[in-house]
């Protein structure tokens, strides 16, 4: 499983086959190109580019898209691509199994709506990944490779700590950091590298991780 990070919150997992996870309007359209699935966390705009989505679909009509039913509306063009996950649920996408987890984005404010999101728990038969969304719903397998959101409306680096030493992954990498300068990213990164008690790294976009 060859795993590259895009800009903010975008994964592409390459090997069984090709599963993009949220390819937001932050995100670089390349992660994209060849893909055979998409998993969608939610329906914010720095996870899901409709555009970038659709365009892919009518480049590559066999693209299968994954993602809460909350989501499927702003998909309604390519709905013939489309599957409902719920919480709970396991389903193969691109070769790859995978389990959904959570259910609700993490709370911003209760002046907030709520929304619906879904963490991504990927395997290939001998490692796995788990993507959160936006929330830090908890995995009920272990996790080798776990990417912790790093800084957003609704995080503190404190609960980003606690979510890496809960899970207790055998490495972690920040998510969700598109928002963030580098002045600060460099503190959030201290307190992860020094007190999470795994491997942590904050790695730049396109970088591949093995």
């Amino acid at each position: 499983m060859h795993v590259t990070k895009f800009t903010h919150s975008c994964l592409r997992v390459e090997g069984a086959g090709v599963l993009v996870v949220d390819p937001g309007e932050f995100s670089e359209s390349s992660a994209l190109d060849g893909a055979d699935a998409v998993l969608i966390t939610h329906e914010h705009f720095d996870h899901l580019d409709v555009k970038a989505v659709v365009s892919a679909v009518s480049r590559r009509p066999e693209l299968r898209i994954f993602a809460h039913e909350a989501v499927l509306p702003l998909l309604a063009e390519v709905a013939g691509a489309t599957t409902a996950v719920k919480a709970g649920q396991e389903f193969e996408a691109a070769g790859y199994r995978v389990r959904a987890y959570g259910g609700q984005h993490a709370i911003i404010h209760p002046y907030v709506p709520a929304f619906a999101n879904l963490g991504f728990l990927i395997a290939d038969g001998i490692t796995n990944l788990y993507h959160p969304g936006d929330s830090f719903a908890l995995p009920d397998q272990s996790v080798e490779t776990l990417f912790v959101p790093l800084n957003a409306p609704w995080a503190t680096i404190a609960e980003s700590l606690e979510f890496v030493r809960t899970v207790r992954p055998g490495r972690a990498y920040a998510l969700h950091d598109g928002l963030l300068n580098d002045r600060g990213a460099s503190v959030y990164d201290k307190h992860l590298e020094s007190f999470s008690e795994t491997r942590y790294q904050h790695v730049a976009p396109g970088t591949v991780l093995d």
